[in-house]
């Protein structure tokens, strides 16, 4: 079920005019701190991750039980569980980080050589680096520019007889649009693998993010809600996918684990006891942090809406919740009195509003290039196959939204209501002497 709006969302949505009509009478006298004016706040927001009593106890008490490993201990196999149920999945499995939940997920799958996946262009390289691995090809779908995620609709267009896997990205914690999604993947016989790496406790229809698909995958990075430094988990619903995902993140070695030997090829991906027993305490507070920054951004997008040029991203009707990991933007130049992103991006951080431009198109990066270019690729694919896939992978939508996009991270949004006042206020001052910025 949708999350419905708090009281407390009401009331900061209900005073976002009166904040902007304050601030509108005060904002185009001062003077942003980058032509020399005083900035908006001078305190930087939250450090992360946040850190409690709980945390350091737990620490402590899988040191003192010499059981650091997943295969001796029980905190790892405690926090799979704990996940599963808080998810509604019948399996889930930690691994060392989300590029090897993602990893050991196409593994399952059997994505190999000669095959396609789709993914989106905009993403954190490791969508696309797992798919590479496996020595299969990465195939591009534009994005929706007005949500900043994969555009479904043109899904299906990029399917051939290679195609294995649909792969799409629930960035910045925002629901793709899994209806299309799904439907699309029914109909052609595609397992679909969500990368749930930033969108922990996200929810499509009242269904939590992970478990629409065959399988998806979780980070817990450090710059994660959700966070051990590294880690990563996967969940699926099938026996089958997790027995072989299991087998394939210990070596190839199937349960019960008392005997060296291997059913199939994998590799060392297990998470450690201490990152279990870090995730169990850091769990504690998901609920109440999640909850923090949909208040924020639900007040902040009600602010930056009567801003002309600084759009917040769009979500899908079926977005029940979105785990705000980046609140994400596009920004209008031709509403700032032609200032370039990167200068608006500068005047935003001097007025103590940490941003960033976002990703890049991963489609144009030399990276792929070089791979392709490698002699295990060459062996694979024929020169004209390596053309004809390059002449496929043209994303103009993405091409602009990288032109465009402007976020804010997540420690942002776990500010006070106050703080959000003063990132439209920061944008407002930055709006009013936008012209003498572009001139400086």
């Amino acid at each position: 079920m949708p999350h419905p709006v708090t009281r407390r969302i009401f009331l900061g949505t209900a005073s976002a005019a009166t904040a902007l009509a304050v601030g509108a009478n005060t904002s185009g006298k001062e003077k942003p701190a980058l032509l020399g004016g005083k900035p908006v706040r001078t305190e930087p927001f939250g450090s992360w991750p946040q850190i409690g009593p709980n945390d350091e106890k737990a620490w402590m008490e899988v040191l003192r039980t010499k059981r650091w490993y997943r295969l001796t201990g029980t905190y790892v196999k405690k926090f799979e569980d704990k996940w599963a149920g808080v998810l509604g999945a019948k399996y889930c499995l930690a691994t060392a980080n989300g590029t090897s939940a993602l990893l050991t997920a196409l593994n399952a799958l059997q994505i190999g050589p000669g095959d396609e996946v789709i993914v989106p262009p905009y993403t954190f390289i490791a969508t696309i680096n797992v798919v590479l691995m496996q020595h299969a090809l990465p195939v591009f779908v534009d994005t929706d520019i007005e949500t900043q995620l994969i555009d479904a609709r043109k899904i299906e267009g990029a399917i051939t007889p290679r195609t294995r896997a649909i792969l799409p990205v629930h960035l910045g914690g925002s629901a793709a649009d899994m209806d299309t999604i799904l439907a699309v993947a029914k109909k052609r016989g595609l397992p679909v693998l969500e990368d749930a790496c930033q969108a922990w406790l996200g929810e499509w229809r009242g269904r939590k993010l992970s478990t629409l698909g065959e399988m998806g995958c979780f980070s817990f990075q450090a710059s994660k809600h959700l966070n051990s430094g590294e880690g990563g988990a996967i969940l699926t619903n099938s026996q089958e996918l997790f027995e072989r995902s299991w087998t394939f993140h210990n070596n190839g070695r199937a349960k019960p684990n008392s005997a060296f030997e291997y059913s199939h090829n994998g590799l060392n991906l297990r998470l450690t006891e201490f990152q279990g027993a870090l995730l169990l305490e850091q769990l504690t507070r998901l609920e109440e942090q999640s909850q923090r920054r949909e208040q924020n951004a639900a007040y902040l997008r009600s602010l930056l809406q009567e801003t002309p040029g600084l759009r917040p991203a769009r979500m899908y009707d079926g977005c029940t919740r979105n785990a705000y990991h980046i609140f994400m933007m596009r920004y209008d130049k031709d509403r700032f009195a032609g200032l370039p992103r990167a200068k608006f991006i500068q005047a935003m951080r001097a007025e103590g509003v940490p941003c960033s431009p976002g990703y890049k198109p991963l489609n144009k990066e030399p990276f792929l290039k070089t791979t392709l270019d490698s002699r295990a690729f060459r062996a694979i694919y024929a020169a004209q196959q390596i053309r004809d896939y390059e002449e496929r992978n043209r994303c103009p939508a993405n091409d602009r939204l990288c032109e465009e996009a402007v976020w804010m991270g997540q420690t942002t949004l776990l500010a006070a209501r106050a703080d959000m006042d003063q990132i439209a206020e920061a944008v407002r001052k930055i709006q009013a002497h936008a012209a003498e910025l572009a001139r400086s």
